[in-house]
């Protein structure tokens, strides 16, 4: 039997809430976008080449046009000690040829490269390459490199006290400040598996929860509430991730983790609500999958024009404002009197049929309201009626006239 849940209207949330997330140099005015190397090549099976090849997939198949400008590179490719005088060494094997030529690569085709790093004694796989004590080494190698973004991920201490929260965020600044006075741009994502109420006024982009479950865990996961070896499912990202969803604006965006879209362990419909719920949350879009090989239904997804406007517009973090049972609704207002309106069920069986009224948010008396993903438009008085199948979702963009 079809489960009906009927969610109330909720007049007047989410109108005009200010947002303010701290003055930064190194700040995004819209949540960046990119790829990210880690969830499906992890540390072994990165190299050169296979950045190369990305960066010209990337081109190829059009993502480098609809948004996804950076690549980042991550765990892999530092040799396993520094220097003789605290210097970042490159793996040998795997980058034979440094990390600068990438970079300039990078440039020659309109994007952007970032790095993987840690502010620790260690990285987290125990070799003793963090920048801890050696910052201004480490942060100079970047510039001379030509690095454009730095994912500085909190890893491990082993010959002081430990991490602590001072500690944490001194550390954190000072990275942040010689990345400043660097003399080349870089962009600062900050990955600590916790908000911080300071993220926003040193980073662009900062992670608030642990990991989400990716390929080299075994496949993604859309719900699971019990975490694996600190790997938590895509909707229990989306729980934790949605509490802070007021600091985000202003150059800074709370980080949910990389998208699991892709041949990862998710449907297609759960693949769908995925990416909508990162596109509502105002997420940093970073790809975790294989530019080099998606499917045609991955590449429409990722690429789709509607959903990457929603993201992308600064006005604020969407958030959830209903909840009944397996079912929700997610909004985010956006510029020019519209509204972005994901309706979602996490029901892992039953039918769930979602009523909500976006007349309430906006002004007008009719409304143009198209669903994103099946990409048609009505017109119609504002009410949205849907029936979801088990963890799907449907998403819409309306506009008031």
């Amino acid at each position: 039997m079809k489960k009906s849940y009927l969610l109330p209207i909720l007049a007047g949330l989410l109108i005009s809430l200010p947002l303010f997330a701290g003055e930064t140099s190194v700040g995004s005015k819209s949540p960046p976008m990119g790829w990210n190397s880690w969830n499906w090549h992890g540390k072994k099976d990165i190299n050169e080449t296979v950045v190369r090849e990305t960066i010209d997939a990337m081109v190829e198949h059009g993502l480098r046009d609809a948004g996804y400008d950076i690549v980042v590179i991550d765990g892999g490719w530092r040799g396993t000690e520094l220097g003789p005088n605290g210097e970042l060494t490159v793996h040998a094997e795997r980058f034979p040829n440094g990390i600068k030529p990438l970079a300039e690569y990078a440039h020659e085709h309109g994007m952007k490269l970032g790095l993987h790093t840690v502010p620790g004694t260690h990285d987290c796989g125990g070799d003793a390459v963090g920048g801890y004590g050696h910052e201004e080494v480490h942060v100079a190698q970047f510039a001379k490199w030509g690095i454009d973004f730095v994912k500085l991920d909190r890893c491990q201490f082993k010959e002081v006290d430990g991490w602590n929260e001072p500690l944490i965020e001194e550390v954190y600044r000072n990275w942040a400040r010689l990345m400043s006075e660097s003399g080349h741009p870089m962009m600062l994502s900050i990955s600590a598996y916790e908000y911080r109420d300071w993220y926003g006024e040193i980073s662009a982009m900062a992670r608030t929860t642990l990991d989400i479950v990716a390929r080299g865990k075994g496949g993604a996961v859309f719900e699971r509430e019990t975490p694996t070896h600190n790997h938590i499912s895509v909707m229990r990202v989306a729980d934790l991730n949605n509490p802070h969803a007021a600091e985000a604006g202003d150059g800074y965006w709370n980080d949910p983790d990389m998208l699991v879209t892709g041949e990862q362990g998710l449907t297609d419909a759960q693949q769908e609500a995925h990416f909508a719920l990162w596109c509502v949350m105002s997420s940093p879009l970073m790809l975790g999958n294989d530019p080099r090989e998606m499917t045609e239904f991955e590449l429409d997804l990722i690429t789709n024009a509607v959903a990457i406007g929603i993201n992308q517009d600064p006005t604020e973090q969407g958030r959830r404002i209903a909840k009944s049972g397996a079912a929700e609704v997610w909004v985010k207002n956006l510029e020019g009197n519209r509204l972005a309106v994901l309706l979602l069920s996490r029901a892992t069986e039953k039918m769930a049929e979602i009523q909500f009224d976006a007349s309430a948010m906006l002004k007008g008396v009719k409304f143009r309201i198209t669903d994103v993903f099946e990409k048609f438009a009505t017109d119609s008085d504002g009410l949205l009626d849907v029936e979801l199948g088990p963890q799907s979702a449907k998403f819409f963009l309306v506009e008031g006239r």
